[in-house]
């Protein structure tokens, strides 16, 4: 197939480009600037110059290619929304791939599928309406797929080295918020891009929860990264007020206590994660 990627440069995106090009498609991918071409072409795609907002370039691309997997992060829920309109216009019958998260999903509760229901922080409330009018294209002919990634870790981990920068790497241990209990639903970069490439083959209006391995506590993964940046096992508690101030909302996402199950994208896309230990790639980060 020929498909059509942004966020090609980013962290996900170059995972998932290898990932399709050692599966046999070709690639185009959207990039902003020089810097992102020469990082989309290292990663064997051929850029097509332009921003998420540039909605004519993102409809006449994707008109062009058999599939597009949406990747890029937009700056708010319109304007996502109004990209993958666009794309979703141009592939017409093609599949198109849409990013959420497993954050909507709130507090699980015990290991949940996608059928749970949706109790988002406010950091990614806005991703309801966009999803419910993605796939809502598949009742006009449109090919629309979702795919929820979990915490992204391994490679160059920046939002879980973002969380752990916050408070105290710099003075020596790591931290968590509250007593760590709560369990991080991760998934490593290199099973997730392989999810995107499976996610081709879905039916219209699927979605899949793209997680792997166990569901670690957040202070177990606060010791791992604390090993790994030779600090040893030392971790500490802070505040959700504390943690809110240093880093923003993102901290009541991190807060989340999440465990989901990947059963259906095992099931229907003959997806496995191989990486089923995150604490020992974490550990050795």
């Amino acid at each position: 197939m020929k498909v059509l990627v942004t966020g090609g440069s980013g962290y996900i995106g170059r995972a998932t480009i290898e990932a399709l090009i050692a599966g046999g498609h070709g690639v185009e991918a959207l990039a902003r600037n020089e810097n992102s071409a020469a990082r989309v072409r290292e990663a064997g795609a051929a850029p097509v110059v332009g921003a998420l907002s540039d909605l004519e370039v993102l409809r006449s691309a994707a008109s062009r290619s058999d599939a597009v997997i949406h990747l890029a992060q937009a700056d708010s829920g319109e304007a996502d929304l109004a990209a993958a309109t666009a794309m979703l216009d141009g592939v017409g019958a093609g599949v198109y791939v849409h990013t959420g998260g497993t954050w909507v999903y709130g507090n699980t509760n015990g290991v949940v599928d996608e059928t749970a229901p949706w109790d988002p922080p406010l950091l990614v409330a806005w991703r309801r309406s966009v999803e419910e009018a993605v796939l809502g294209q598949a009742d006009s002919g449109g090919h629309p797929v979702i795919v929820q990634p979990g915490l992204l870790y391994g490679g160059d981990n920046r939002l879980i080295e973002m969380f752990y920068a916050a408070p105290g790497r710099d003075a020596g241990y790591m931290s968590h918020i509250g007593d760590g209990s709560n369990h991080w639903a991760l998934v490593h970069v290199e099973d997730v891009a392989r999810l995107y490439v499976a996610a081709l083959q879905a039916h219209p209006g699927s979605v899949y929860a793209g997680v792997g391995g166990v569901n670690p506590t957040a202070k177990e993964v606060a010791v791992a990264l604390s090993r790994a940046a030779g600090l040893g096992d030392g971790v500490k508690s802070m505040t959700i007020e504390d943690a809110t101030e240093q880093m923003g909302p993102v901290a009541d996402a991190f807060a989340l206590d999440q465990q989901l199950s990947s059963a259906r994208a095992q099931s229907e896309l003959d997806w496995t994660p191989r990486h089923l230990d995150p604490l020992a790639v974490l550990s050795h980060h």
